[in-house]
């Protein structure tokens, strides 16, 4: 059986952290496809049920998890 031997690296304290900034469009795009669940819902509900748990889950995740490199 092989050994892993791992060296340990300190931190560098000197280097300066890059700022986060939010990104108003993606906010933006979030808050358009809840107002498009809304919009859907309230037009015909069971007509639209598959495209509001479609929209649903690209919202709550960030990759859908229907995506396939299949196809």
């Amino acid at each position: 059986m092989a050994k892993v031997f791992t060296i340990p690296l300190p931190p560098d304290l000197g280097r300066k952290k890059r700022e986060r900034t939010s990104d108003s469009r993606y906010v933006d795009g979030q808050k358009m496809l809840v107002e498009a669940m809304k919009y859907l819902a309230q037009s015909n509900k069971d007509a639209n049920r598959s495209a509001v748990e479609f929209l649903s889950e690209h919202v709550r995740t960030k990759f859908r998890m229907t995506d396939s490199p299949l196809g």
